[in-house]
């Protein structure tokens, strides 16, 4: 089992990875489809459906897919040329993506929110549709935004493509305990065992100036945040607090010695600051998602600028421990709210983080999977329940929390020898199961637990 640091971290664009990224991910490959296939075609047309429809227009799952079929993409996504395209697109009912000739395509009538069953293969489907002259439907395929980002055709999906189909890798750990086992006999580190794989599919070069920009743009995005404040767009008119927070604890900086606590607003300001730039619609790093996309980055910040003897050397060790804990998380369970809430996004995250913090503070592979399962294992349960589908209200303070559990789980558990009493791998099939078992209220849908108890309009 491979999967890439650079597919579990992807840059991309606000504010879901599902929900924007993903269906972005579908419309461009549903361009190239286009311009294999052989039939002509005039116009297009799409269909959201399960949580892409109910919380769609909160995560702009619309605007993603218009503007993924006008051939935009997330990882070089630029805002202005974005509503610039919008607003022609809205003017004109028509895209002219690269390759193709002008295709017809309302806005306004062309995306469909379907609020019935969701599609068989996911929470999170869309299909696709390209139309000849007619409006009559020549070709179309399902896509299902899987989680993270990732994205899988229906035939893909029954055919289990969910998985790499590249050649083996040196150290192809399917479970945290065959990933014990291969570091105890290569005495490697579970970094440099995910580095070796890696450098098995790209040189040395690519992988560290890729680790560099995964870091540079998730800590610009903190800055960005802690610089930032007004109102997040949505219309719940929840006040940025990230700037103020930050500010208030750089004038206390030199006053009298501060509580031993406030550490954690440092943490707390850190994580919010992504992810009020992931609810602004600004550029952030998948970290397993968009809605967890603060807590890898705000542990991260967190040790370089308060834990002394930390250095920036050591980020890229960081990153793969918590990659090669993410790809287990994925492969046996989920990192997908719609799949099973939100143990999957935030407490995906916050056992990366605690992972990735332990390695750099020395942790042994036993130290790490230890405080990877702490982490996890009180998340467990969490469900995915954002008020009117926004990636706001829990959402944002959530970060912050998962990073204070990440670095309370690394602490614990350099402060034991691994041995501990519940496995990881064990805490990653209960999440799945607590996932299965879930209702649907509770998966993203935002028609379940905060989303309908506190006030939204």
């Amino acid at each position: 089992m491979f999967l890439s640091v650079f597919d579990m971290f992807k840059v991309g664009v606000g504010p879901s990875s599902s929900h924007t990224i993903g269906p972005m991910v579908a419309a461009a490959r549903f361009l190239d489809h286009l311009r294999a296939q052989p039939f002509d075609v005039a116009g297009l047309r799409a269909s959201l459906h399960g949580s892409l429809a109910f919380t769609g227009v909160g995560h702009a799952t619309d605007r993603a897919v218009i503007l993924g079929l006008a051939g935009f993409t997330a990882e070089d996504y630029d805002a202005e040329k974005a509503e610039a395209e919008l607003t022609r697109i809205a003017a004109e009912s028509s895209v002219s993506p690269e390759g193709l000739p002008t295709l017809q395509f309302n806005a306004k009538d062309d995306v469909v929110f379907d609020y019935g069953p969701a599609l068989p293969g996911h929470a999170n489907g869309l299909i696709l549709r390209g139309l000849d002259r007619q409006g009559d439907v020549v070709t179309q395929i399902t896509y299902y935004s899987i989680g993270g980002g990732f994205v899988l055709t229906e035939s893909e999906l029954n055919a289990g493509k969910d998985t790499d189909e590249g050649p083996a890798v040196p150290f192809p750990f399917k479970t945290a305990v065959e990933m014990l086992n291969m570091a105890a006999e290569s005495g490697l580190s579970i970094a440099e065992m995910k580095r070796t794989n890696e450098l098995s599919r790209r040189n040395v070069a690519d992988l560290d100036k890729g680790l560099t920009r995964i870091w540079e743009v998730m800590n610009t995005c903190i800055d960005r945040g802690l610089n930032t404040d007004g109102i997040l767009p949505g219309g719940l008119k929840v006040k940025r607090r990230a700037k103020g927070i930050h500010d208030a604890l750089l004038a206390e900086r030199g006053m009298n010695q501060p509580a031993p606590h406030t550490i954690n607003d440092w943490m707390s300001t850190y994580a919010m600051a992504v992810n009020e730039e992931n609810a602004a619609g600004g550029q952030v790093v998948t970290a397993p998602t968009n809605g967890a996309a603060g807590v890898v980055p705000a542990t991260i910040r967190y040790w370089l600028d308060h834990v002394p003897g930390a250095g920036i050397s050591k980020v890229p060790d960081f990153l793969l421990t918590a990659a090669a804990i993410g790809g287990l998380i994925k492969f046996n369970a989920s990192i997908s709210g719609a799949e099973c809430g939100c143990q999957a996004e935030v407490g995906s995250a916050s056992a990366m983080a605690a992972a990735g913090l332990c390695a750099v503070m020395g942790g042994s592979p036993e130290q790490i999977e230890n405080a990877a399962e702490i982490a996890l294992e009180h998340h467990l349960g969490m469900t995915c329940d954002p008020v009117r589908g926004l990636v706001q209200v829990p959402c944002i303070e959530r970060n912050g929390l998962g990073c204070i559990k990440a670095v309370s789980a690394a602490s614990l558990a350099l402060r034991g020898d691994g041995q501990h009493f519940v496995p990881l791998d064990s805490a990653i099939e209960t999440m799945r199961q607590t996932g299965e078992d879930m209702s649907e209220k509770y998966k993203e849908t935002a028609l379940g637990g905060l989303a309908v108890n506190v006030p939204n309009c």
